[in-house]
């Protein structure tokens, strides 16, 4: 069985029904699998089109050009990423991709920036895409609308308050990752895209080029559930973040990109974190009676640093 579709449309309804009926199909899918295709979301297709397009001529430069935006070259983990640059899945061979970090603009007189907080900061920009930098922050900013109001469904899908996570979604962390994979070696049997694993944060809200290759885990059997790409639609899965908040009532789902198409494949996965100094502690409706939370409370920030430490020698 594949994923389901979700229309996060009625999340703008004024009619709180509405907006409740997204929120139990939210539960569903977050309940059976921790992924779901979205719909309705409002990015304009002039946008997803405009960020497809600068990927793939950032790609197209030139190694030296490149490695000239290194993301080591970064306080804040932004920039270029080599190919083979990072293992996901432990024990496997380097994941075939090359990659592109980008977060929140911020400039050294931001306060978050003179504290030091791990991931804030500037990015840093090629040469020579003149559309590349506004493309980006324009497609940015729109996805940082959506992963909000996700998480305004994510509460009513806990019988939450609507608002509940409205600390949560101010100032929020996020990174959109671009992300090149090459076709699949047939000399290198083993050779993932990217290895099996889970995200790290709240949500992640993918756009695939039409190539495909994510695989999801089956959470019923011991195989992979196809996720091919669907046309005006995004891949959003939870991350560990969301499964510790809830106590393990919703998953984190192993997902992998193995690129059997014969094509250069393309994907932008936005990582939506949340505010930093959010304390992550289990929410009470996600406990039975006479049940204890599995995890200590934890902040945003805290946690994503520690995630980082899992596959990167990284500066948290």
């Amino acid at each position: 069985m594949g994923l389901p579709i979700i229309d996060i449309s009625g999340m703008s309804s004024p009619d709180p029904a509405v907006r409740r009926a997204v929120g139990e199909a939210l539960q569903a899918a977050c309940l059976e699998h921790g992924f779901f295709y979205c719909v309705g979301h409002g990015v304009p297709q002039g946008l997803i089109d405009a960020a497809m397009a600068e990927t793939r001529a950032l790609f197209d430069l030139p190694e030296t050009a490149k490695d000239a935006v290194e993301k080591s070259l970064s306080p804040c983990n932004r920039g270029y990423e080599q190919l083979g640059g990072q293992t996901l899945q432990p024990g496997a061979l380097p994941d075939r991709k090359e990659g592109y970090y980008i977060g929140e603009e911020l400039s050294s007189l931001d306060a978050r920036v003179r504290a030091g907080k791990f991931n804030h900061g500037a990015n840093q920009w090629p040469q020579g895409l003149p559309g590349f930098e506004p493309a980006m922050m324009a497609y940015f900013s729109a996805l940082t609308v959506v992963g909000a109001r996700l998480m305004r469904g994510m509460a009513l899908s806990l019988d939450l308050d609507e608002g509940y996570f409205d600390f949560f979604t101010t100032q929020p962390m996020a990174t959109l990752r671009l992300l090149h994979y090459p076709p699949a070696r047939p000399d290198v049997p083993d050779e993932m895209g990217a290895g099996a694993h889970t995200d790290f944060g709240g949500l992640t809200i993918l756009l695939q080029d039409m190539n495909g290759g994510l695989q999801v885990k089956d959470p019923h059997a011991a195989g992979w559930i196809d996720a091919p790409p669907i046309e005006g639609a995004y891949v959003v899965n939870l991350g560990d973040m969301i499964s510790r908040w809830t106590n393990d009532r919703y998953v984190s789902t192993l997902h992998r990109v193995i690129n059997t198409s014969g094509n250069e494949r393309y994907s932008i996965p936005f990582f939506y974190t949340g505010n930093p100094d959010t304390e992550v502690t289990c929410i009470p409706t996600c406990l039975d009676a006479g049940e204890r939370a599995k995890y200590a409370p934890v902040t945003v920030l805290d946690h994503l640093r520690s995630m980082y430490r899992k596959t990167y020698v990284s500066k948290a």
